[in-house]
């Protein structure tokens, strides 16, 4: 029965994935709807779901897509700004000068840029920021998208100042030692990983022969991001992103300027000419501030990310079959819908939309000295781009709700428990899949950590497993989701303007991610035989 119970529950998401893998795919807008609507059906008729139930969730779900989709907007509204103001070719002018070797200008931007973004917000902000970068570099948008995803795997772990890790597990109980012990584990794995995932990465942008030919560099810009995140990460678990993407991002710059281990024919002679460097200061400007004002809002020590999170109402007010309420910082909530005990909330402040990428953009707009036609151009180009995104993330979001829905009978954790029963004390070359599916479902890491950090827990507990490494290689997972993540898909599409390719980009995205999780699960295996 409990088989049957997992095939069923597991039988939408393969259709999903058909649906939008097939020969002649079906866009994300109408395959992720349908997917909802069928999992809805089952819960109503097969798990006699309650229908009240449902239907709150669907309203939460709809409600929900207010997160991802302002991020969305922000980041492609700066993009358009910096584009339409120039901005975008003057950097494009600078990272020439430093070096026309396409490699050298991928891994600095889409690797160690990105690696210090992730570390200093996530919300998919390194692939927002970055990969619009590339694009104006020259690189082609799809190529790009499936490279901007593979990348923005690695720092994910310790993304966002860390929240998949002190917030994601703190339903565990675990004491500093033992979270210590997850981030340790967790940062050598993704450092073995990271050996690897960005070379593959690479090769779907260039060639074998330019990839080989410049190993040396590629390979110190890796290590000069993974190993200071390893160092770090046995001594604290929210900085290692962070610091290393910085420390990486300044040493990949400068092994690039100094031509080490770069094909040295593609360089000095051929390095376009030098930027002014007051010209440089102002393109970089929003950028410059946007990195700031991330790392500002997101230090807790700080003090104003409590006072961005802070939750005491302000004001409330019934709507009749649920209540609305803001907080004194501006977090809209819904709760009790339809007398249930779904809500949602939105966190106006701190989710990364108006700051720091709407607070950029009208910075930015008078600094880059933009005339009232471009920023009306950049406005309306933001609105076009964003309508079929906001259906296909809807469609997402209601189906997350509905595969977590009914407790430990739930879809989600029939399918993760089947795959525990069926693979036994082998689970440590499986752990890692089980957090991809929790971020391919919910576009978080930390939504993965929260919602199977428990049943790895258990799973570790009744095999005989070290409880932390397990949990290690499930922080390890829900950061290699990220390559297949529906949301991440339709952001980063919708970012760089790319229609109707989201089942082609997972097809190219999910043979790295199975081998990322083939070496977490040999790492893994190694670590408990040491």
């Amino acid at each position: 029965m409990e088989l049957m119970n997992a095939v069923i529950s597991a039988f939408p998401i393969l259709l999903l994935i058909w649906l939008m893998t097939k020969k002649k795919a079906v866009p994300s807008h109408i395959a992720l709807p349908i997917s909802a609507l069928l999992v809805g059906l089952i819960q109503l008729f097969y798990f006699q779901a309650d229908f009240t139930l449902l239907t709150a969730n669907t309203i939460s779900g709809v409600l929900s897509v207010a997160t991802p989709i302002s991020i969305v907007a922000g980041a492609i509204l700066l993009n358009r700004v910096m584009a339409f103001s120039g901005a975008e070719s003057v950097i494009g002018r600078w990272l020439e000068s430093i070096s026309t070797n396409g490699v050298a200008q991928l891994m600095i931007i889409g690797w160690a840029f990105a690696f210090m973004l992730e570390g200093a917000s996530g919300f998919g902000t390194p692939a927002a920021i970055a990969a619009p970068m590339l694009v104006g570099l020259g690189f082609k948008p799809l190529k790009v998208a499936i490279l901007a995803l593979i990348m923005n795997s690695v720092p994910v772990s310790f993304g966002a100042v860390g929240t998949p890790i002190w917030f994601g597990l703190d339903t565990l109980n675990l004491s500093h030692e033992q979270l210590l012990d997850v981030a340790t584990q967790t940062a050598l794995i993704n450092l073995v990983a990271g050996l690897v995932i960005p070379v593959l990465a690479l090769s779907f942008v260039v060639s074998w022969h330019q990839i080989r030919q410049n190993i040396v560099y590629i390979l110190l810009s890796i290590l000069s991001c993974t190993l200071p995140y390893f160092l770090l990460a046995q001594v604290n678990y929210e900085f290692p992103a962070l610091i290393g993407g910085a420390i990486g991002l300044m040493l990949s710059i400068l092994l690039a300027k100094k031509n080490i281990g770069l094909k040295a024919a593609d360089h000095e002679a051929e390095r376009g000419e030098k930027v002014e460097f007051r010209k440089l200061f102002v393109a970089l400007l929003p950028l410059l501030l946007l990195i700031v004002i991330l790392i500002v809002t997101r230090i807790s020590e700080l003090g104003i990310k409590a006072l961005l999170n802070d939750a005491t109402v302000w004001f409330g007010f019934d709507l009749g079959e649920a209540y609305f309420s803001v907080s004194q910082a501006l977090i809209l909530s819904v709760q009790n819908i339809f007398g249930t005990s779904v809500g949602w909330s939105y966190k106006t402040l701190y989710v990364p939309a108006l700051i720091p990428f709407l607070l950029v953009v009208l910075i930015s707009i008078p600094l880059l000295k933009m005339s009232k036609e471009k920023v009306k151009e950049a406005f309306v180009d933001t609105g076009s781009r964003i309508k079929l995104p906001l259906i296909s993330l809807a469609g997402a979001l209601i189906m997350v709700n509905f595969m977590m829905l009914g407790g430990d009978q739930s879809p989600i954790f029939l399918i993760a428990n089947t795959f525990a029963k069926v693979t036994g004390d082998s689970w440590l070359y499986f752990a890692s899949y089980l957090g991809a599916i929790g971020s391919f479902f919910s576009g978080s890491a930390t939504v993965s950590n929260v919602t199977f950090g428990g049943i790895q827990y258990s799973i570790a507990d009744q095999v005989g497993l070290p409880v932390t490494l397990v949990l290690a290689l499930q922080s390890v997972g829900s950061a290699m989701g990220n390559m297949v993540c529906i949301n991440n898909i339709i952001a980063v599409s919708t970012i760089l303007g790319i229609v109707n390719q989201e089942g082609y980009i997972i097809k190219k995205t999910v043979i790295p991610m199975i081998i990322y999780g083939v070496i977490a699960g040999v790492v893994g295996a190694v670590l408990w035989l040491v």
